[in-house]
């Protein structure tokens, strides 16, 4: 435990200079900044041992805090914590024009790979990447009927704290920046129900043409998870423009994915006002999916196949992006305006348009790999938030949106699980009676029936250890469920043939 102000400021300094976000000559500098946010005159004298430089600043911030609100600075309070952070941390943090020349040098003399390790570096350094938070998160691999699966329970966003939310109700309403996305939002010194952005940086991409930014998500769900977005706050959109932008970005950075939520709601993603794709270096369970249909593709040199994965994958694969671009927009086109009852495909109800597709981009050496998975958002009275998304009796573990993601296989799970799959083990084990029903107020009294069903598989005897690897075998049965459940043609003979038939429509033939 740090004692003083001046022994955490200083240790922040030592951080800052070994990571090379403060040069040794602008120390002074730097120490009087941070004590202007810390309201303080003048360092106290005391005697000061210098430490090993951890991997993050999270200890000094965090005490720091403290200080701050022993002496009234701010309220101890999430989110006020965190909006100190930011502050205290924008000043380490290199100026926007400093971090684009820097990653220019290293891209033009490195390569891209360097420059995104870099910036990737900095952005974790700085404390905008989240990484003590994100550590917080449990994270395994499971065995399922759709292969391996990667499972992440997520409890790396802080729970809203009474008090902020108060705060956040009672709070002049603006609509600066207008999201989370904007290219506003480096150095803003955030609000109540805004986070604080004064260690942020993005860098500036030409996508198809026009203007657009990188930057990493504070809450990585995988290695190297980059935001790619629009110059300009505009809806999601997937045309033919889409296409080129994907592969322009992965001719950038070949190193790196990129997919884009589906733009329709229920099916896309968590923001639809803004434009924007997700990337990353990562390697999902769909991208080891084999080939489920082979297909004869109508212009020479493409490779293409169904893929085995629950979700309509559509695979193409080239060394010609233009052949490769008319191809995934005559497919998006096609099944855009894609109907056929005897399999629940309706492209519109009464004007709403249903279908579009989720694209994700890979270059494998000379070669581009483009998925197209197809989506519909048709809602019934029986399926009210979907017929193709989780249903009813998948709920107790996921209900939201499908996104990009999840249809790629890396399953993003709330907090809550945690607990509650502990407290599951105890029927497992014998500690609690299998026929001990939870109170209708319980937070386990969702899994019962689930749990009952894991019980009659594995007994009611097991080791804790047991008791864990059965419940998160159990999950990852019922991921896949929400994966056939997303999928719009099922793997079944009436699925495969329906797939076939809207591929002929485009000019596709089974192989």
């Amino acid at each position: 435990m740090y004692q003083t102000k001046t022994e955490c400021l200083y240790h922040l300094l030592d951080f800052a200079v070994e990571k090379g976000l403060v040069a040794p000559i602008d120390r002074s500098y730097t120490l009087n900044r941070l004590m202007e946010i810390m309201q303080m005159d003048a360092p106290e004298e005391i005697e000061y041992a210098a430490e090993p430089v951890p991997e993050t600043a999270t200890a000094y911030l965090d005490r720091l805090c403290d200080f701050a609100a022993e002496d009234g600075v701010i309220q101890d309070s999430g989110e006020r914590r965190d909006l100190f952070s930011a502050k205290l941390m924008g000043v380490l943090t290199p100026h926007p024009a400093m971090v684009r020349e820097k990653f220019n040098v290293l891209s033009a003399n490195l390569g891209p790979k360097a420059a995104t390790k870099w910036f990737y570096q900095l952005c974790r350094d700085v404390d905008y990447i989240r990484v003590d938070r994100i550590a917080k998160n449990a994270r395994f691999f499971e065995d399922s009927p759709a292969g391996q699966l990667e499972i992440t329970i997520n409890l790396s966003k802080p729970e809203k704290d009474p008090r902020d939310i108060a705060a956040q109700r009672n709070a002049k309403q603006t609509a600066y920046p207008k999201c989370m996305l904007c290219p506003e939002n480096p150095g803003y010194a955030g609000r109540i129900g805004f986070p604080a952005r004064q260690n942020h940086r993005t860098l500036p991409l030409q996508l198809g043409g026009k203007p657009w930014h990188m930057q990493y998500s504070p809450y990585l769900y995988y290695n190297e998870h980059c935001i790619v977005f629009n110059d300009e706050h505009i809806p999601m959109a997937i045309t033919r423009g889409t296409f080129d932008r994907l592969f322009d970005f992965v001719d950038k950075f070949p190193h790196y994915f990129l997919g884009s939520n589906a733009d329709l709601p229920i099916v896309g993603g968590s923001i639809l006002s803004h434009d924007h794709f997700q990337g990353g270096n990562h390697v999902f369970p769909m991208d080891n999916a084999g080939v489920r249909i082979p297909l004869e593709c109508p212009v020479s040199g493409i490779e293409a196949y169904i893929a085995d994965w629950p979700m309509t994958c559509i695979v193409l694969k080239g060394e010609d992006r233009n052949a490769l671009t008319d191809l995934a927009d005559r497919i998006l086109v096609a099944w855009r305006g894609y109907s056929d009852p005897s399999v629940n495909v309706h492209a519109e109800t009464d004007g709403v348009p249903h279908n579009t597709i989720t694209p994700v981009v890979r270059k494998e050496g000379d070669r581009y790999k483009v998925y197209l998975v197809l989506r519909n958002n048709l809602t019934t009275d029986e399926h009210p938030l979907g017929v193709y998304h989780p249903h009813a009796d998948l709920h107790h573990i996921k209900k939201e949106n499908i996104g990009l993601i999840e249809v790629m296989g890396l399953f993003i799970l709330p907090g809550r699980l945690l607990s509650e799959l502990d407290a599951l083990k105890d029927y497992l084990t014998g500690k609690t009676a299998i026929d001990s029903v939870p109170g209708e107020d319980s937070p386990l009294a969702k899994h019962y029936d689930w749990i009952r069903e894991i019980a009659a598989e594995c007994g009611t005897s097991l080791t804790d250890e047991a008791a864990k690897t059965a419940i998160n075998k159990a999950l990852a049965v019922k991921c896949a469920r929400v994966l056939a459940d997303a999928g719009v043609y099922k793997h079944s003979e009436e699925g495969d043939a329906g797939v076939v038939r809207f591929m002929e429509t485009v000019g596709f033939k089974k192989a």
